[in-house]
């Protein structure tokens, strides 16, 4: 926010004459009306009292003089020619990428921009840093650079409107000597957002402890069954057998645990990268389609899957394609078996970019709640816990169809409500825009 000197200096004046001629009006006469009664109720001599009463007079007095003195600087300044400095430091301030102050050296703001405005809303010019920003650690920064020389640091948290973290850096300027003045010392004042990477080590720390709890538990009751068999059940045959059984499929679900993460992470590290190899839609959905099959048999739920008159061709990474429809067929089967069917539907539509395939997956199984929708697709979120371990399920398969789509460039939407089953549909761009650049770029090389 850029504002001129004159008109600086005239509001920054008005408001600190101003606010202190109020409080200087307001304190003596409470404070001289509280002295009295205290006098007068006899919990205090008349002494103390009138001492007291001439300390806080005597503070508003000061604080009257000092700001006649900075008045008196701004005056002085102004006549040094230093109107002309601040078009520059406006200039500067203004075209800061980061959130930017102007101190003088004592805590005045001289400019700011109006990136400054998301940290301190009530900044104003010519007013002290402490009316707009009330962080003890940042005023006491400012002090110590002040008094040191140096740069100085300190953090900055904001809990409303939102979560926010800044960096908050002071560093000392002096502005070159001009005509008839010497160079002025300013403080500058920038904050770094570091909101984006506290929630990068939120995630990390989460991702870890969860990752830890998912492991743990199949461990745990490797370990206590492999204790039993060496121990009470060595010669039970039976309990051998049912043991056994749990344990494979205890490892099982570890393999599944493991095997997630790690897909997980291969996307991630090339998650900017766009799969342009053309893949036909209609292919991968058969083949998913016919790899499910025995687990529709198993689970008593038919899939019906009607493909559309010829292909429907997308950019993509046909194995990841594969995973991704996999684990929301999947899905359907595991926790819609009670509706006994699953459709799977491929149809083309015009969207945001352009022509688009449109695959959606319905299952007429219980629904999923309306407050668990925003986050399905997170690391390790279920819906139903016990009910996602019974069937097998890692917490990482919806983060994994969206980690994919967002590789694909491609969307996931989620409808559902408790009693009606739930519908995922999948929108990815068609391939024809790709060759069409493809021909236009081989056409301009030739």
């Amino acid at each position: 926010m850029v504002v001129s000197s004159d008109e600086r200096a005239r509001r920054g004046w008005a408001a600190r004459f101003g606010a202190r001629l109020r409080r200087l009006r307001l304190v003596v006469p409470v404070a001289a009306g509280v002295f009295l009664a205290i006098a007068a109720s006899g919990e205090m001599r008349t002494g103390p009292a009138a001492a007291g009463f001439a300390l806080i007079a005597a503070a508003g007095v000061i604080d009257q003089r000092r700001a006649a003195a900075d008045r008196a600087a701004l005056r002085a300044r102004r006549e040094r020619g230093g109107e002309a400095d601040d078009f520059v430091i406006d200039a500067v301030i203004a075209g800061l990428p980061d959130p930017a102050v102007a101190l003088e050296p004592g805590g005045l703001v001289r400019a700011f921009n109006r990136l400054a405005l998301e940290v301190a809303p009530a900044l104003a010019p010519a007013r002290p840093l402490s009316f707009a920003l009330r962080n003890p650690a940042v005023l006491e920064a400012v002090r110590r650079a002040v008094d040191s020389d140096g740069p100085q640091r300190a953090e900055v948290f904001q809990r409303v409107p939102a979560e926010r973290w800044w960096e908050a850096t002071i560093a000392p300027v002096t502005l070159p000597d001009g005509p008839g003045r010497t160079g002025e010392r300013l403080l500058l004042l920038t904050f770094h957002d570091l909101t984006p990477l506290r929630h990068v080590e939120q995630m990390r720390a989460d991702f870890v402890a969860n990752a830890s709890h998912e492991l743990r538990t199949p461990l745990a009751s490797l370990s206590g069954f492999i204790d039993t068999l060496q121990g009470p059940a060595r010669a039970d045959t039976a309990a051998r057998e049912k043991f056994l059984g749990i344990m494979k499929a205890q490892a099982a679900r570890m393999a599944r645990l493991i095997d997630d993460l790690l897909s997980l992470s291969r996307i991630e590290l090339k998650v900017h990268v766009r799969p342009e190899t053309p893949v036909d839609l209609v292919l991968v959905l058969r083949q998913v389609v016919e790899g499910l099959l025995p687990l529709a048999t198993e689970r008593g739920v038919a899939i019906r899957f009607v493909p559309p008159e010829g292909a429907a061709i997308v950019p993509g990474d046909r194995d990841e394609l594969v995973r991704a429809f996999e684990n929301l067929v999947e899905n359907a089967l595991k926790y819609g078996a009670s509706g006994e069917r699953v459709d799977i539907a491929l149809a083309r539509e015009t969207g945001v970019q352009g022509e688009e395939a449109v695959v959606s997956v319905r299952d007429y199984g219980p629904g999923i709640a309306p407050e668990h929708l925003p986050r399905l697709t997170e690391r390790f979120y279920r819906a139903d816990v016990a009910e996602s371990r019974a069937q097998g399920g890692t917490g990482l398969g919806l983060a994994l169809v969206k980690h994919i789509l967002q590789r694909h460039r491609g969307r996931l939407g989620i409808d559902s409500a408790l009693g009606a089953g739930a519908t995922f549909t999948v929108r990815l761009p068609i391939v024809t825009e790709i060759r069409a650049s493809r021909e236009s770029d081989v056409k301009s090389e030739a």
